[in-house]
C-alpha cells in the first residue's frame, strides 16, 4: 500500500461535509452548544433549516434525534464523545439503539487528544458502545478517513458512532483509498510480530515501522477503523500467521476496546500466541499535550518498539532520535493546541 506521510491537513471536516451533505436534504445536524467546536458552525450557516442547536441538554437531543430518524431524517450528531456515552447512555440505548435507527454519533476529542482533562477525554467510549446492540463502531485515523466515514457511515443502516477527529492533521492514507466497514488496512507485511492500531496510534507505529525494519523484524501492521463489526478476516489471519505474537496500541483503556476485541478473537479461534495491549491501564489521565501524554501513558512509538522487542525477547533500546524523522505533529504546523 502506497504510504502518504507528508501533508498536513487543516479542518477537513467543515468544507467536505457541506458539500457531502448538498444533495442530501435528508441529511440534519444536531448541536449541544459546541457547534464551531466541532466544525459545523459554516455548515449551519449554510444550510440553516437542517440545523438544531439543542442547548447542553445532551439527553433530550437524544430523544429529538430518535424522532427526527422515525421520520425518515438522517440526524449527525456533532458533540464531544464523553456528552454522548456518559452523559445520555440511557436515552441512546433506549431511544436510539433498541428500535435500531440510522443516527450517526460524531464523537469529538476521543481519548487523549484533548488537554481538557478527565471530564473531557473519551477513553472508556469503544468499550461502552461495544457493549450496546444493534450499534456500528468506527473510527477515524487521519484526513482521509475523516473525509470519507460519511459515505461509510451513511451506509449503514441502523446506528453508528464515529470517533471522529478535529483540526489539523496528516493525510496518512491516499483519498484514492476510502475508509470501508468492516476492512482493516494493511500497511506492512510479515511474519514476526502483527501490530493492530486505531486512530491516532497508527501514526505512531508508522513512526516505529522503518526503526523495527532496520532491527531485522519483519511486522504486519493493521489499521483499524471498525471497531464493531470485529470480523475482519484480514485480523484474523493476521494474529494466526504470525510467529512471535501480537501488539495492539489504542488510544483507549487496554479494557474493552481494540485489545479486547483482538483477545477475544483470539480465543474464539483458539490461537494460543501472546498478546500485549498497550493503553491506558486502569487510569484515568490527565490535562497536558498530547505528545507528552502519549509518552506519560506509553501509548508511543518507543513504548511499541519496546513491546515488539518483548515478544521477540530482545531488548530494542530505542531514542526520540531513532524515530523523530517520521512523526507528523504541530512542531510542523502553525496548529494551536485546543482544549475546547
Amino acid at each position: 500500500m502506497e504510504r502518504v506521510s507528508t501533508e498536513l491537513v487543516k479542518r477537513p471536516h467543515v468544507e467536505n461535509f457541506i458539500r457531502w451533505a448538498k444533495d442530501r436534504p435528508e441529511v440534519v445536524v444536531l448541536s449541544a452548544d459546541l457547534t464551531n467546536s466541532c466544525e459545523v458552525g459554516q455548515w449551519r450557516d449554510t444550510y440553516p433549516d437542517r440545523f438544531f442547536s439543542m442547548g447542553m441538554a445532551e439527553q433530550n437531543m437524544m430523544g429529538v434525534a430518535a424522532g427526527m430518524a422515525r421520520e425518515g431524517l438522517v440526524p449527525f450528531i456533532h458533540t464531544f464523545s464523553v456528552f454522548i456515552y456518559r452523559r445520555a447512555y440511557d436515552q441512546l440505548a433506549m431511544s436510539i439503539a433498541y428500535p435500531n435507527l440510522k443516527v450517526r454519533f460524531f464523537g469529538f476529542l476521543p481519548g487523549i487528544v484533548t488537554p481538557g482533562g478527565v471530564t473531557h477525554q473519551a477513553i472508556e467510549d469503544v468499550a461502552i458502545m461495544r457493549a450496546v446492540p444493534n450499534m456500528t463502531i468506527l473510527e477515524t485515523g487521519d484526513a482521509t478517513e475523516v473525509e470519507s466515514v460519511l459515505d461509510a457511515s451513511h451506509g449503514v443502516d441502523g446506528p453508528c458512532y464515529v470517533r471522529f477527529l478535529r483540526g489539523e492533521m496528516p493525510r496518512l492514507f491516499p483519498q484514492s483509498e476510502p475508509m470501508e466497514i468492516g476492512k482493516a488496512r494493511v500497511l506492512s507485511s510479515g511474519s514476526d510480530v502483527a501490530i493492530l492500531t486505531a486512530g491516532i496510534t497508527t501514526e505512531e507505529a508508522m513512526r516505529a515501522s522503518d526503526y523495527l525494519a532496520r532491527q531485522g523484524i519483519a511486522v504486519r501492521h493493521l489499521h483499524i477503523s471498525t471497531h464493531k463489526p470485529f470480523d475482519d478476516p484480514q485480523v484474523l489471519a493476521a494474529v494466526q500467521e504470525c510467529e512471535h505474537g501480537v501488539v495492539t496500541l489504542e488510544n483507549h483503556l487496554i479494557t474493552g476496546g481494540l485489545g479486547t476485541a483482538v483477545s477475544e478473537l483470539m480465543t474464539d479461534h483458539g490461537i494460543g500466541k501472546r498478546l500485549i495491549r498497550l493503553g491506558l491501564n486502569d487510569t484515568y489521565a490527565h490535562g497536558a499535550s498530547l505528545p507528552y501524554l502519549l509518552d506519560e501513558y506509553g501509548l508511543d512509538a518507543k513504548a511499541l518498539v519496546a513491546a515488539v522487542g518483548t515478544l521477540m525477547g530482545r531488548e530494542l533500546k530505542v531514542t526520540d532520535a531513532d524515530i523523530a524523522a517520521t512523526r507528523q505533529d504541530s512542531a510542523a504546523s502553525d496548529a494551536k493546541a485546543e482544549a475546547l
